[in-house]
C-alpha cells in the first residue's frame, strides 16, 4: 500500500500543472476570469466531456462564440433572436434541445443566484459520503423547471440511476480542489475536497482495476465510491487529486 501511494503520488506531481491544461477539457474554464464565466464554461465543458478531447474543445470553443465569449452575460441579457445559433448546436447526442434548455435553466438560475455553487449545496448534509445526496438532489433541482424536456435529463448523471456521474464529478472537481497548482480553480467553498468522488472515465477505470483498487464487474457509483474509498486512504483530505496520477497513467503512458 505504502508503494502505491508513493507512486501515485508521484505521478499527481507529474500530471497535476499547468502542462497538462492545454490538451484538456479544463482549458476551456481557463479561458475566462469572471467567476461566473468559470462556472458557465466549466459546466458545459464538462457535461461536454465525451469523445475524442480535441473535439470536445472545438465544440466548446464553437459554443462560446455563439455567446460572444460572455456566457454570463449572455446567459441575463440575450433577446429570442440570439438563441437561433443554437439550434444549429450538436456534440454527440447533446444535441439543440439540449442546448437550449441548458441555457434556459442557467439563464433562470443565474437571474436569482450569483453563483451556481447553490445549486448543489441543496443536498448537502456536512457528512464525508453526501455526494450522493448532493448529485441527486442538483440533478432534480435541474429538472424542475415546468417543461424540461425528458430526452435531455440523460446529460445530467444521477446517482439515483446508480450512473458513475463522471462528467459532474469532474466538475466539481475542477470548481472544488485549490491545491495552487494553477489547474483546478477551487472557487467553491462550501464543499470540501474530502468529499468529491473520483471520476471514474474509462482510463480512471482501467487503471484502477489494474492497480487492485477496484474489484466491482461493471462501471457504476458504487464503482466510484470503491475507487474513491480507496483513495482516501492515501490522502483523506484531497482524495481526488489521483484523478490526475490515474487519468495520466491511462492517457500518456497508456499504463
Amino acid at each position: 500500500m505504502q508503494n502505491l501511494k508513493d507512486f501515485l503520488d508521484e505521478k499527481v506531481e507529474q500530471y497535476n500543472r499547468p502542462g497538462f491544461i492545454t490538451l484538456d477539457p479544463i482549458s476551456i474554464p481557463h479561458r475566462f476570469s469572471k467567476k461566473e464565466d468559470i462556472e458557465i464554461s466549466g459546466f458545459f465543458a464538462a457535461i461536454l466531456a465525451w469523445g475524442q478531447r480535441k473535439t470536445i474543445i472545438n465544440k466548446c470553443i464553437e459554443l462560446f462564440q455563439m455567446m460572444d465569449n460572455s456566457p454570463h452575460d449572455f446567459l441575463l441579457n440575450h433577446q429570442e433572436d440570439d438563441l437561433k445559433p443554437f439550434l444549429n448546436f450538436k456534440h454527440r447526442t447533446f444535441n439543440d434541445v439540449d442546448t437550449l434548455y441548458f441555457i434556459h435553466f442557467l439563464s433562470w438560475f443565474y437571474k436569482k443566484h450569483d453563483s451556481l455553487e447553490e445549486a448543489f449545496l441543496l443536498g448537502q448534509t456536512g457528512e464525508i459520503d453526501a455526494m450522493q445526496s448532493i448529485l441527486t438532489r442538483f440533478q432534480e433541482f435541474f429538472f424542475s423547471i415546468p417543461d424540461s424536456p425528458h430526452r435531455t435529463r440523460k446529460h445530467i448523471a444521477t446517482p439515483s440511476r446508480k450512473a458513475a456521474c463522471k462528467r459532474i464529478n469532474m466538475y466539481l472537481r475542477w470548481m472544488v480542489r485549490d491545491d495552487d497548482k494553477g489547474v483546478d480553480f477551487g472557487l467553491w467553498k462550501s464543499i470540501s475536497p474530502s468529499q468529491l468522488i473520483c471520476p471514474c472515465d474509462l482510463h480512471v477505470d482501467r487503471v484502477g482495476r489494474k492497480l487492485g483498487m477496484i474489484s466491482r464487474k461493471q462501471t457504476d457509483w458504487l464503482t466510484a465510491l470503491e475507487l474513491t474509498h480507496k483513495l482516501r486512504e492515501f490522502d483523506a483530505e484531497d482524495p481526488v487529486k489521483y484523478d490526475f496520477a490515474l487519468f495520466g497513467l491511462g492517457v500518456e503512458e497508456k499504463f
